[in-house]
This record gives structure tokens, C-alpha cells and sequence, in this order.
């Protein structure tokens, strides 16, 4: 939610305007940064390693997990995080002052355009695991409205990739219109997003307790 926020904010021209371009730089940052650490927790949450029913705290075990590798969950965080760093790259080289267009496209771009296109993986992934049928409109499935909006989301990242291209004539982006309104729109989708994982984890602890039977119950009462 941070990390959405902080990209939603950023592409805003009056928050843009109003703080500079050296602090509009860190906030993507920083935002970046709350993405990758959302990913890693998605990779350690799909492996095992955390427990979804459980506290961080008390439940990280680093066991190996076996099979982990053939289900959709584990291989859309593995690919998301490394989109994440992708970011990562590129955020921290846009705050560099002085860039030719060259290393622009170099540095800045092109990390952020494979970013893109690993969040497009990712979501595809995950949203091909949703239960069919895919195209029906369905708000109050909690699942597949995640993952409508990550593809969403991610579908709007990669317009602004493509807005944010340097052309090399001029040194400037092709479209800054389309950069900052798919960065806008994407942060909006993935905020929405992680917001829906709130009460999806509830209903998923809830699964749980009741999966465990009468023993689980009959500790309350």
C-alpha cells in the first residue's frame, strides 16, 4: 500500500511541481523499495516460509519447501520481485542529475520497461490461477478481483513504460501525458489491491480455523 501510494503520488505534475524533481525522484524510491519488500514477502508466503494464519514473527521458518516450484503463486512472486529490483534500478538512477539521453535510456528505461514487463508475467500468472471463468464480471470474488487489478495495474505500468521512452532525436519522453497517467492509474490499482488482500487474508484465516474441525473449535469453548 505504501509503495502504490508513493507511485500514485509521484506521477501527479502538482505534487511534482510543488516538492521539485530531486524529492519526486526519492518518492518513486521509495516506493520501489515497499515493492520489493511486498514481493519478497510474497515469494516467502507462496514458499512456506511464512505462514498466511499466522504472525511473521512467530511463524518464518527457512525449510526447503518441496514442489514449490511448480505452483503459479511461487513463480508470479519469484518473477514480480525480480521486477521489483528492475525498479529499484531504475528509480535510483532517474534521481541522478545530468544524464544524457543515451544514459537515460540506458539506466532508466530500460530497467523500468523490464520491470514492467515481469509485472505483466507476474500478473498473468496469477491470474490464470483464478478460478474460471476468467471474463465474467465478478467484484465480490475477492481473488479474482486482486488479480484484476494487478493486471490492471500492471497493464498500466507498461503504457507509461511506453510513454517514458527517450527519443533519441530529441532527449525526451515520447509521451509524458501517457508516463505519468499510467503510473497514476497503476499505483491506484495496485493501492486497491493490497487493500482487497485485507479482508482476503480474514477469509482465508477463517478457512483455516474452520478446516481444523471440532478439535479447533472446541479450544473456545
Amino acid at each position: 500500500m505504501v509503495g502504490s501510494s508513493c507511485f500514485a503520488l509521484g506521477a501527479l505534475p502538482p505534487y511534482a511541481n510543488a516538492v521539485g524533481p530531486a524529492a519526486d525522484g526519492v518518492t518513486y524510491f521509495v516506493g520501489s523499495i515497499f515493492f520489493t519488500s511486498a514481493a519478497l514477502l510474497q515469494v516467502l508466503l507462496s514458499a512456506g516460509v511464512i505462514r498466511a494464519d499466522q504472525r511473521p514473527r512467530t511463524s518464518i521458518r527457512w525449510r526447503a519447501r518441496v514442489r514449490t516450484g511448480s505452483r503459479p503463486e511461487w513463480w508470479a512472486g519469484v518473477v514480480q520481485f525480480v521486477g521489483t529490483l528492475m525498479f529499484n534500478v531504475s528509480t535510483y538512477s532517474a534521481m541522478q542529475q545530468g544524464l544524457t539521453a543515451a544514459q537515460a535510456q540506458r539506466r532508466v528505461w530500460t530497467p523500468d520497461a523490464r520491470g514492467c514487463i515481469a509485472f505483466l508475467i507476474a500478473s498473468a500468472l496469477v491470474y490464470a490461477d483464478v478460478r474460471r471463468p476468467w471474463l465474467q464480471w465478478r467484484p465480490r470474488d475477492l481473488t479474482w478481483s486482486v488479480a484484476m487489478l494487478n493486471m490492471t495495474g500492471s497493464i498500466a505500468f507498461a503504457i507509461s513504460a511506453l510513454g517514458a521512452y527517450v527519443v533519441p532525436s530529441t532527449g525526451h519522453a515520447a509521451s509524458l501525458v501517457l508516463d505519468n497517467l499510467g503510473t497514476f492509474i497503476g499505483g491506484l490499482c495496485f493501492l486497491f489491491g493490497a487493500l482487497l488482500l485485507i479482508p482476503q487474508e480474514d477469509q482465508g484465516a477463517a478457512g483455516a480455523a474452520t478446516a481444523g474441525g471440532s478439535d479447533a473449535r472446541s479450544g473456545t469453548g
